[in-house]
């Protein structure tokens, strides 16, 4: 019987490491799971998993420092667990801040079970350099992006492509119903800190829309009832109270796909609206101490997968100071009034998500993790 350790730190790695951990015990009824990680994981893992992910998913270098004590006592009990119980395997499923830390010390602390990462952390974007350091203390990258596989390889490190899960997801999901005419969504994210920030922006953008075009109507996408509440104060904080009656709870993968355009924050919700093919303009804004710091070590030209993959600008980026009302405004004006355009985007999105693999990616990675345990 396997005991397998695994920790994902954000609600999107959540989805990740539940997905993966149902199709390793579909192969394997009897394995165990312990680790940290969310609702989903949990469902799967039972009182083993610790659900982190509401604390654990914060954005920003200053937010993170703000948490430093929190981190460094979950880290250290983490590591400590690890050693003591030696499962055998760990699975990092991305989370890279927290998750290359744990690799690192748990071969400096003499675990000689494997070390698997699950989805790749961007080191390629930011710190190449990392990749030595994994090549050394990691056993296996199972990555999601076709040309993570002879990035990492060149490093001596072992990777499989195993596609990407959300070709899935969306497949089951997806819908051929007639997207509604002039409505534009609005996706702020699914943290506190990122709401807080491109909500107002978005807000005043509908004021600019609405003022040029009447019929435009909106909807806000909200990750969960908290933030729903959230959105509601802001709304009337912004003079607009009726945008409380725009916001919708849990129904982002539908919005994506009723919504002429829209806005959407950056990550991993910008690869599922593209899946879904709707026309979006991709928002990102973050302290300032955080945003001079991530420029400063970034070392690729765009910040969105979708452009990344196309190596070119598909999707408008609206970063930092790029995003204010009246550039906001003009895109979805540009997106929902002229139907080249968004016939245009919508075309080089279905090539760009083409690349993303076959459907069945949780099992291919579960077949792939299950091979490396045997040899084991």
């Amino acid at each position: 019987m396997s005991h397998l350790f695994i920790i994902a730190g954000e609600l999107s790695g959540d989805t990740h490491g539940s997905g993966l951990m149902q199709a390793l015990r579909d192969l394997n009824p009897d394995t165990q799971f312990s680790g940290l990680g969310g609702p989903k994981m949990k469902t799967v893992g039972g009182e083993n998993i610790t659900d982190w992910v509401e604390t654990a998913g914060v954005v920003g270098l200053w937010e993170v420092l703000k948490m430093y004590g929190y981190f460094k006592q979950r880290f250290n009990e983490t590591v400590s667990q690890i050693l003591t119980t030696a499962p055998t395997a760990v699975i990092l499923v991305d989370y890279p801040g927290f998750n290359l830390r744990v690799a690192k010390a748990l071969r400096e602390g003499g675990y000689t079970g494997k070390l698997i990462y699950y989805i790749s952390p961007q080191v390629w974007a930011w710190k190449k350099g990392r990749v030595k350091v994994m090549a050394k203390v990691l056993d296996l990258m199972i990555c999601i992006f076709p040309f993570e596989k002879p990035f990492y390889e060149a490093s001596g490190l072992p990777t499989e492509f195993g596609g990407h899960p959300m070709v899935d997801r969306t497949a089951q999901l997806r819908r051929s119903d007639p997207r509604e005419p002039n409505l534009i969504g609005w996706f702020p994210g699914s943290r506190k800190n990122e709401v807080r920030r491109l909500l107002p922006v978005m807000l005043e953008a509908s004021k600019i829309i609405r003022k040029q075009h009447p019929d435009t109507h909106f909807a806000i996408s909200a990750a969960n009832p908290t933030l729903a509440a959230e959105m509601t104060a802001m709304a009337q904080a912004a003079g607009l109270p009726e945008a409380a009656s725009w916001i919708e709870t849990g129904t982002a993968y539908d919005l994506m796909q009723r919504a002429t355009a829209g806005a959407v924050a950056s990550g991993t919700a910008t690869l599922e609206a593209a899946c879904f093919g709707l026309p979006y303009a991709l928002v990102y804004q973050v302290n300032w101490l955080t945003y001079l710091v991530g420029k400063s070590v970034v070392r690729i030209k765009h910040l969105g997968m979708v452009n990344i993959l196309a190596k070119r600008e598909v999707v408008k980026e609206l970063i930092q100071h790029t995003l204010t009302p009246d550039s906001l405004a003009a895109e979805m004006l540009r997106l929902t009034r002229d139907p080249s355009a968004r016939s245009a985007l919508q075309s080089d999105l279905a090539r760009v998500v083409a690349t993303l693999g076959e459907p069945g990616a949780y099992q291919r990675a579960a077949s792939i993790v299950n091979r490396l345990i045997i040899k084991e």
